[in-house]
């Protein structure tokens, strides 16, 4: 048991943990009486917060959801700055930045299912990649305003923070940056499905 001592190993563990800590889940449940694992798209994440808790308190719902949307990036920015503070090497603090997404993806406390890891992957990247971040964000902004599909709006800015990455940062080891894109657009799977089905639901 002594690798627990290891500072890598406590910031690994801490990342995943955190990062697995389900805030929509929480808040939903605490403000609105709703499980949201039970209702919607069954996700934790502020889409489904705002989906579910609006078919009761519209107003309550978007608060809660941008309540979500916050600390689920957070979460991820908390963790990786931590590491940054720590002066982990630069391989380090992208595991813990691949941690904290996997640990919102696939939850400890709920059995390993979890979110779709948009907002806390943006959370991570934005520390590490900030200008690439704020790239996508402008794309999904933009998307989001016009096509209003949470889950296509977001995979838009998913592919501009990933191809900004090789351009701003071409020497850079993209595989991290690369298998979090790959989790994010797994946990979007369901959602491509039903939108080639046309059943994908439009964001009012």
């Amino acid at each position: 048991m002594e690798f627990l001592f290891n500072l890598n190993v406590q910031f690994y563990l801490a990342a995943y943990l955190l990062g697995g800590i389900p805030f929509g889940m929480i808040l939903a449940k605490l403000f609105a009486g709703v499980n949201i694992k039970e209702a919607g798209s069954q996700s934790i994440g502020a889409t489904n917060v705002l989906r579910v808790v609006k078919e009761t308190n519209p107003a309550l719902a978007k608060k809660l959801s941008a309540a979500t949307l916050a600390l689920d990036a957070f979460k991820g920015i908390i963790v990786v700055l931590a590491a940054k503070y720590f002066e982990l090497s630069d391989s380090v603090q992208w595991m813990v930045a691949v941690l904290a997404v996997i640990g919102h993806c696939f939850s400890p406390y709920l059995w390993f299912e979890g979110g779709k890891g948009v907002a806390t992957g943006m959370g991570v990247m934005a520390v590490m990649l900030p200008v690439e971040t704020a790239i996508a964000l402008v794309v999904w902004a933009v998307a989001a305003k016009t096509i209003r599909i949470s889950s296509l709006s977001s995979m838009l800015g998913l592919l501009a923070l990933v191809v900004a990455s090789f351009f701003l940062h071409p020497v850079i080891f993209h595989a991290p940056v690369l298998f979090i894109a790959f989790i994010l657009f797994y946990k979007h799977i369901p959602n491509f499905i039903r939108l080639f089905k046309g059943e994908e639901t439009r964001v009012a």
